[in-house]
């Protein structure tokens, strides 16, 4: 058999521009081959202009998927990285429409208002401009009942002396008993019958109403406050990164259920509790509450992030809150060994009074 000669081959100009013409054709396709490639992968859509980066975890403590549909955006503790080019961020109005509320679809986009507040309009006269008009940045909504009316007196006048929206949730019925007060005008009463704070907070104080607002405070009517003040109690917890915190229980006049909720004379703020004899030891090793991460629920205090997770946790049928305390790590937007608190020097009484439940003062 005779072998191949390449020299010989190349030789005849026949042979050459044949095989110039192969060579050509060939690289034609891996030009088009790796356009095609580059193409796909930049219309390739997960999500348009997202690059993620989070732990499974991180996911699970701080959002539900219908937050993510309702706000067609990924949450701030999820640490995702956006970005956007300018050209990768025209989206179709499919798209556009699916980041909408639900009902809005049909409405232009300029008219759509997707929050509101709680802040009381006049029924006539001339509305105050938008830049003189002080809005509050931060509200109280507590339960209350006539039995409480003094002490509620005095918690209601050191919230509205800093600014607060103020709402009570009138578990009696009772609400033009109230007329004597000085503020009565000035906070929003809300009446049902025998109802506790977490039936009216479910039904009045959804994510989206509140959404203005920095913190809520979501309290008892037992509470003392002749040694807590609301602003030095939000610029402690704005300082010490709290999500979700309570003011201490003075130990010495106070029902204290749960140690971790005592008072500590020398400390700013606590977020652990140690026990180190007898049953249900805490140390250092505890990473769940009630050792560590961890309020009650008689005087909750969440920030605008944390409460827009909680409300979520709210079953319809929620009486008492027994077990919610445990599970609100979830909400902290993070680590709540860290987020959760305790603040020791803005602190309270707790008088333990079986109020919630009785029945209106005839």
């Amino acid at each position: 058999m005779k072998a191949f000669n390449f020299v010989s081959l190349l030789s005849d100009p026949k042979n050459r521009s044949c095989l110039c013409s192969i060579f050509v054709t060939a690289s034609l396709f891996c030009c088009i081959y790796l356009t095609g490639n580059a193409v796909f992968v930049k219309n390739y859509e997960i999500s348009p202009g997202l690059v993620m980066n989070y732990t499974t975890h991180d996911l699970k403590d701080s959002y539900t998927t219908q937050n993510l549909q309702d706000n067609c955006e990924m949450p701030q503790r999820a640490e995702l990285e956006v970005n956007v080019n300018s050209k990768s961020s025209i989206q179709s109005n499919d798209c556009q429409n699916e980041c909408r509320p639900v009902g809005t679809e049909a409405l232009p986009e300029g008219i759509i208002v997707k929050t509101s507040n709680l802040e009381m309009r006049p029924m006539w006269g001339p509305v105050g401009e938008k830049g003189n008009s002080k809005h509050s940045a931060n509200l109280l909504a507590i339960a209350v009942g006539m039995k409480q009316k003094a002490i509620v007196n005095q918690i209601v006048e050191k919230f509205l002396a800093n600014d607060f929206v103020v709402m009570l949730f009138h578990y009696d019925g009772v609400v033009d008993e109230w007329s004597d007060l000085g503020w009565n005008g000035q906070v929003i009463h809300i009446s049902a019958m025998n109802q506790t704070k977490w039936w009216f907070a479910k039904r009045f104080l959804h994510p989206d109403i509140v959404a203005e607002y920095d913190y809520i405070f979501l309290w008892d009517e037992d509470l003392r406050v002749e040694n807590f003040h609301p602003g030095r109690y939000l610029s402690i917890v704005r300082s010490e990164g709290l999500e979700i915190s309570q003011p201490a229980l003075d130990p010495r006049t106070s029902e204290v259920h749960h140690q971790i909720t005592a008072r500590r004379r020398r400390s700013r703020v606590h977020r652990r509790y140690y026990k180190l004899s007898g049953g249900g030891r805490c140390d250092d090793s505890n990473t769940a509450p009630p050792c560590v991460g961890w309020v009650e629920m008689m005087a909750p205090v969440f920030s605008r992030a944390a409460w827009q997770c909680a409300w979520y946790m709210i079953q319809n049928d929620l009486v008492h809150a027994w077990g919610l305390d445990m599970q609100l790590g979830y909400c902290a937007q993070g680590d709540r060994m860290k987020n959760v608190g305790v603040v020791d020097s803005e602190y309270v009484v707790h008088l333990g009074l079986p109020t919630l439940g009785a029945k209106a003062i005839e």
